[in-house]
């Protein structure tokens, strides 16, 4: 058994596919079959008896030029489907600071930024609610008290008036 490459109707690849190692050749695959029966299926894609050729970054296999005249040389039928640019964006290394990052990261400490001033002003929201709340119960202390020391002068206005004082 060998591992042969699978590609999509475009002669994009897609995967590999485990078949006799005398397989040679282009084959059409199909999806499986729809309960509607058609009378001629269409091809989901191709298995391809010819290696993908080593430093291509998104092979594709020319399907109508193997069909055409399959005599050259087999590689030659795999090409490069991304630009040299593509690929020059693909080989750009991680580490390289670029406009688009430093961008992307400011926008990532300012998202933080809001997000941590948020999560303070809940904070600080929670304290007001508190204060308020801390500032109604001493309130209503306050005129509690206030009502005890008229109940107690008040006593204390009726204890004087009726002792007359002079005792």
């Amino acid at each position: 058994m060998k591992a042969v490459p699978k590609v999509n109707t475009d002669g994009l690849y897609l995967d590999v596919e485990l078949v006799d190692d005398s397989f040679l050749g282009v084959v059409p695959f199909y999806d499986p079959p729809e309960r509607t029966e058609e009378i001629e299926p269409e091809a989901a894609g191709y298995i391809v008896g010819v290696p993908v050729p080593q430093g291509l970054f998104r092979p594709r296999f020319d399907i109508v030029a193997w069909n055409k005249d399959n005599s050259l040389e087999p590689t030659a039928y795999w090409t490069e489907d991304l630009t040299a640019k593509e690929i020059e964006q693909l080989m750009e290394p991680e580490d390289v600071i670029t406009s688009e990052r430093v961008l992307a990261a400011e926008s990532v400490r300012r998202e933080l930024e809001v997000l941590e001033l948020k999560q303070q002003n809940t904070t600080l929201g929670a304290q007001v609610v508190a204060q308020e709340l801390l500032i109604r119960d001493l309130s209503t202390q306050y005129e509690a008290l206030g009502k005890s020391m008229v109940a107690l002068e008040l006593k204390l206005l009726d204890v004087t008036n009726r002792g007359g004082g002079d005792e």
